[in-house]
């Protein structure tokens, strides 16, 4: 008898894509795809149920259906158009229930999070590589990063007190794809990127399509832990924007705050705080545990992912025209802050 998988956040691309994909495997029997809003693409196999993970319902349906494995896609990055706390609640509170769920079935054998590298945040103080035995070298108090080292958290306090169940946890680093949408995708889609100036981070990435086999290959193998995932290799900013071909608009790191104020409100890029620290020092992870413990390898190095999405986007030239035109609007939406920012950069 095959697995019975449930998957949570199937309104999102990838989310819908995983759903789809585990659902053709041969080990598997059904899928449900659960989110509060039904996917926007075709789920194929899967059934779906319009369930909210924030509500002691879907222990309802995890009994209901006998699922015995359940794959957490839903945390994620706030778009800038949900905000926040709405964030913050399906990602930390939405985990706090459907662990909850998980807790009371008695046919529940695997249990994965597919978590992000962002757990580790980015600092001047960071490791050139951090290895999954490793923390964020400054806690974060809001954001993000602080959503997934609290999620990751209560799954390490459900490991605890269901030693029965498999638990596998995936950092994953950010993932590319010609039809991504991430907030690390439209960051690279705009027509003028800006910088922190005086700063080149080294940055990794991994291909669309592999961050799914990923997640497969961990949620059919009887593996447990933790597990960075990336591609081999780093690239620097500067080899990305040069790949792309856009031009650089280096600002200071206040200016890259109310820039990605101004870019969030239009709702064209998602300029958190964590973002802007992750363009000053950037992150790498190392991937020993990934290819030797849970023997998956990438099919694309760092640079050939960004190569790939690269390639993937309309040319890169942009008249001076257009480019001195973008940066009189960042001026604009500067206005009065460089002056008042310009002693907390010092």
């Amino acid at each position: 008898m095959g697995r019975v998988v449930l998957v949570t956040g199937v309104a999102r691309d990838l989310g819908r894509r995983f759903a789809r994909q585990i659902a053709a495997s041969p080990a598997v029997d059904r899928v449900i795809g659960v989110d509060v809003q039904p996917p926007r693409g075709d789920l194929g196999a899967v059934s779906f149920v319009r369930a909210d993970i924030r509500n002691p319902v879907i222990a309802k349906v995890i009994m209901r259906e006998q699922v015995d494995t359940v794959v957490h896609m839903s945390v994620a990055p706030s778009p800038g158009a949900a905000g926040r706390t709405a964030a913050k609640e399906l990602n930390v509170i939405g985990t706090m229930q459907l662990l909850a769920a998980c807790q009371q079935s008695p046919d529940l054998a695997h249990f994965v999070l597919k978590s992000s590298t962002a757990v580790y945040g980015s600092t001047n103080r960071d490791p050139a590589m951090f290895s999954e035995g490793m923390n964020a070298k400054r806690s974060a108090s809001v954001g993000f990063t602080k959503d997934v080292n609290e999620v990751e958290g209560y799954v390490r306090g459900f490991a605890r007190r269901r030693p029965d169940v498999r638990v596998t946890t995936l950092r994953t680093a950010p993932a590319l794809g010609p039809g991504l949408h991430t907030p690390t995708a439209a960051y690279f889609r705009l027509p003028v990127i800006p910088t922190v100036l005086g700063f080149d981070p080294r940055m990794q990435f991994l291909n669309d399509t592999d961050l799914l086999d990923a997640i497969e290959h961990a949620t059919l193998r009887d593996i447990a832990g933790t597990f960075n995932v990336a591609g081999d290799g780093v690239m620097m900013l500067s080899q990305a924007l040069r790949r792309l071909g856009r031009p650089a608009l280096p600002l200071p790191g206040f200016a890259v705050g109310v820039f990605g104020s101004a870019m969030r409100q239009a709702r064209v890029a998602d300029f958190s705080s964590e973002q802007v620290a992750f363009l000053a020092y950037g992150r790498g992870v190392e991937t020993v545990r990934m290819r030797e413990v849970l023997d998956f390898h990438p099919s694309r190095t760092t640079e050939q992912a960004f190569g790939e999405f690269a390639a993937s986007l309309e040319p890169g030239f942009v008249s001076e025209r257009r480019v001195r035109a973008a940066e009189s609007a960042v001026m604009g939406a500067l206005g009065g802050s460089r002056s008042e920012g310009a002693d907390h950069h010092g």
